[in-house]
C-alpha cells in the first residue's frame, strides 16, 4: 500500500467506529478494540472528539502503535452534518512505520498528587472549562468566602493570571493541550490578596476524556510575610474550623479519589471489569465524603449568630442557566434534559449571587439524581406578589407528603438507603433562602415527581 493513500472510516455520536477500510480496521483491533466499538486508537479517538465538540474539521498528525513499530499518521476529522448529525468522518493518510520510541514513564497518581501538595498552601479543582468543582477552605478563607460560594466560578474569579517567561500562561498552555502545569504566576482577588504559584495535573475521567485539572497553590514568600487584618472572632473560628478539616479529611480523601479515579480510568494498563467498578465505588464514596466536608464547613458559617448574606441585583433566570451548563455533562450521563430559560429571559431579584447559585446547583443536582433516564427537569419563572421564584420540577418517585418537612432538617433524606447526598444540601438551601429574604418550599407526591420553588425579594 502506497503511504500516501487515504484510509477512511466513521465515528458516531457515541464515539463508536462504525465505519471503517481494511487498514484503519486492523489498527483498530491491533488497538485492542474491535469494529462498531468505541474507537481505541488514542491519539485519532481525541481528535474525532475534538472535532465533534468544536464543530469543525481538523487536521493534525497522529501517532499510533502496531506491533513493534509506530506508525505516523496524518488524522483529518471532519463532522457531519445533516441525518448523521454528531458523526465525525475520519481520512487517515501516511501511514508510515518506524522504530517505536522507548516509553516515557507513566505518570504515577500519587507522586502526581504528592508533587502538588509537597508544598501547597490548599488544593482546587476545576471541570474542563476551568470552573471550580471543589476548593479548601483554607482556600475560601483567603478570599474571604464560603468555598460553596465560589463553586461554579471560573477560576479567573478566584485568581487573576499573570504572564510567566516570555508571555506564556502555562494553566492555559496546559489546558490546550490537556497537561500537566507547573510555575503559573497569579494574584488571589479580594480577600487578603497575596501572589502564588500554582500547579495542576489533568483529571482523566472514566471515558478516557480530559475532564479538568486537581490543583494547588503555594503562596510566594512576599505573600507570606505580608500582614493580613485581624479578622473578628467568629470569622477567625470558621478559618479555623475550616482549615482543621482541610488537613484532616480533605487532602487524605482528595488522595484516595485521585488514586480510584487513576485505577478505574486503566490508566496503567488492562484491567477486570469488576476491579475497575471497585474503584469507581471507591472514587464516588470519597467525592461523597468530601461533599461532606464542604457541606459541615458551610454548615458551621451559617449557623452564625451574625451570618448575612451580601445583597445584590442579581437575575435568578441567569443563575438558573449558569446551574443548567455546571450539572449539563452530569445530566447527559443520565440521559435527562434540563428545560432552562431561554437566553432572553430575565427574573430581577436581590440576593447573593453566589448563594443563589448554590442553591439551584443542589436543587437541580437533586432532580438530576432522582430522575428516571430519559426523564425532564424544567425550570421556570413566576413572580409571587413581591417575591421573584424559580420553579425545579422533575419526573422524579415524588416525596410523600408526611416526609416533606422532614428534607429540610440536618441529615435527613427520604429514602437513607438510596445513594445520593450528604443531607445537609435542602437545610443549608433553605437557610441561604431566608437569610436572603426568601424561602424555599417543595410540593410533590407520590409517583409524580417533586417541584420545589425557591423565592427571592423581586426588584
Amino acid at each position: 500500500m502506497n503511504g500516501l493513500d487515504p484510509i477512511r472510516g466513521r465515528v458516531d455520536a457515541q464515539g463508536r467506529l462504525v465505519e471503517a477500510e481494511p487498514r484503519l480496521a486492523a489498527l483498530q483491533r491491533a488497538a485492542g478494540g474491535e469494529e462498531g466499538g468505541p474507537l481505541a486508537i488514542p491519539q485519532v479517538a481525541a481528535l474525532a472528539r475534538l472535532a465533534g465538540r468544536l464543530g469543525i474539521a481538523i487536521s493534525r498528525p497522529a501517532v499510533a502503535a502496531e506491533g513493534e513499530a509506530d506508525l505516523d499518521l496524518w488524522v483529518r476529522a471532519e463532522p457531519e452534518a445533516g441525518p448523521e448529525a454528531g458523526g465525525v468522518k475520519l481520512t487517515v493518510s501516511g501511514w508510515r512505520r518506524r522504530p517505536a520510541r522507548g516509553p516515557a514513564p507513566a505518570p504515577d497518581p500519587a507522586r502526581e498528587a504528592d508533587f502538588l501538595r509537597a508544598s501547597a498552601d490548599w488544593m482546587w479543582e476545576t471541570d474542563a472549562s476551568l470552573r471550580i468543582t471543589a476548593l479548601s477552605p483554607a482556600a475560601a478563607a483567603a478570599a474571604g468566602q464560603a468555598p460553596n460560594a465560589l463553586l461554579g466560578n471560573p477560576l479567573t474569579q478566584l485568581f487573576r493570571l499573570a504572564e510567566a517567561g516570555e508571555g506564556e500562561l502555562p494553566l492555559l498552555s496546559a489546558l490546550a493541550e490537556q497537561r500537566r502545569f507547573d510555575g503559573q504566576p497569579a494574584e488571589l482577588r479580594g480577600g487578603r490578596g497575596g501572589r502564588y504559584r500554582l500547579a495542576g495535573i489533568p483529571l482523566i475521567g472514566a471515558d478516557g476524556r480530559f475532564a479538568g485539572f486537581r490543583g494547588s497553590a503555594t503562596a510566594l514568600a512576599d505573600s507570606r510575610a505580608s500582614v493580613s487584618p485581624a479578622p473578628d472572632a467568629h470569622a477567625a473560628e470558621a478559618s479555623a474550623f475550616g482549615a482543621r478539616l482541610d488537613s484532616a479529611l480533605r487532602a487524605p480523601l482528595a488522595r484516595i479519589v485521585s488514586r480510584a479515579e487513576a485505577i478505574a480510568s486503566r490508566g496503567e494498563g488492562a484491567l477486570r471489569r469488576d476491579y475497575a467498578g471497585y474503584a469507581d465505588d471507591i472514587a464516588s464514596a470519597g467525592r461523597h465524603l468530601l461533599a461532606l466536608v464542604d457541606d459541615l464547613v458551610d454548615l458551621q458559617a451559617i449557623e452564625r449568630p451574625d451570618f448575612a448574606p451580601e445583597k445584590e441585583e442579581i437575575d435568578l433566570a441567569d443563575v438558573a442557566r449558569r446551574a443548567a451548563g455546571l450539572l449539563a455533562v452530569r445530566a447527559a450521563d443520565r440521559r435527562v434534559r434540563i428545560d432552562a430559560p431561554a437566553a432572553g429571559e430575565a427574573l430581577p431579584a436581590s440576593g447573593a449571587f453566589r448563594r443563589a447559585l448554590q442553591i439551584v446547583v443542589n436543587l437541580l443536582a437533586n432532580a438530576i439524581r432522582y430522575s428516571p433516564e430519559g426523564g425532564m427537569i424544567w425550570i421556570r419563572t413566576d413572580r409571587e406578589g413581591d417575591l421573584a421564584a424559580l420553579v425545579i420540577a422533575d419526573q422524579g418517585k415524588g416525596i410523600a407528603a408526611e416526609d416533606q418537612a422532614r428534607i429540610f432538617d440536618k441529615f435527613e433524606r427520604v429514602d437513607p438507603a438510596e445513594p445520593g447526598g450528604t443531607g445537609l444540601g435542602l437545610y443549608i438551601a433553605r437557610r441561604l433562602a431566608r437569610a436572603m429574604g426568601g424561602d424555599l418550599t417543595v410540593d410533590s407526591a407520590p409517583g409524580q415527581g417533586a417541584r420545589f420553588t425557591f423565592t427571592l425579594p423581586a426588584r
